[in-house]
């Protein structure tokens, strides 16, 4: 069970005019987009008890095989978070929406075997403390499944992205920046990377700075 006496606010994220809007859109990019199709390649195989970062409105909770005995879904934002509770009373798998900050998780040490960040390192006020925390709840030897968007391009993109990030678009966006490198960020941490591949979104259209999107799998090393 999540660890609830730890020091988290209950609204570590307040972005309500973006919760809003990202609520309508995520669900029309599920068909719209292909997004739906990616999540279930991003749970396939799961099983154990798996933490997941960023739950936003729930969207991936249909998507969890029946070989997961538990998701704890972690969501900063209070509209998301009341989405994310309807999302898992539908859910095929026990699920448990908890507030909290990925940059300090309510829940004890190494007590998941897996854990998921879908398109959730691009708005975490801080990257590297993020994945120290999900270093510290996997058990050793524990999986993480990540669906990322960030850098990519060639160097005029590059640096739209990078203008994006220091100009309006975290503003706009709730906390989104474009221009991160989730794969670099993830090495950096200490995760050992296995197989991942570069993907746009969406699938067809026009290529934007959102696009450059990330879908793989790492692990915390079975020795740290």
């Amino acid at each position: 069970m999540p660890l609830r006496s730890g020091r988290v606010p209950r609204d570590a994220v307040h972005h309500p005019l973006f919760a809003r809007c990202y609520a309508r859109v995520s669900v029309r990019a599920e068909t719209g987009m292909g997004v739906g199709r990616i999540r279930e390649r991003l749970l396939d195989g799961l099983s154990g008890r798996v933490i997941e970062i960023g739950a936003g409105n729930g969207l991936n909770f249909a998507h969890y095989p029946g070989t997961v005995a538990e998701v704890v879904a972690i969501e900063p934002e209070r509209r998301l978070r009341r989405l994310a509770v309807e999302a898992a009373l539908r859910a095929g798998v026990p699920v448990d929406v908890v507030p909290g900050a990925a940059e300090a998780l309510p829940v004890k040490s190494e007590g998941f075997d897996a854990a998921v960040v879908s398109l959730v390192l691009c708005s975490v006020r801080d990257v590297p403390r993020a994945l120290g925390e999900l270093r510290r709840v996997l058990r050793p030897g524990g999986e993480l499944r990540f669906f990322e968007h960030g850098r990519g391009g060639g160097r005029a993109m590059a640096c739209t992205q990078h203008v994006l990030d220091r100009t309006v678009w975290p503003l706009v966006s709730g906390g989104c920046h474009v221009a991160r490198d989730p794969v670099r960020a993830l090495r950096e941490a200490g995760f050992e990377l296995g197989p991942y591949r570069g993907l746009l979104m969406p699938e067809q259209g026009p290529v934007l700075p959102t696009s450059y999107c990330v879908l793989g799998t790492a692990w915390r090393p079975a020795d740290g």
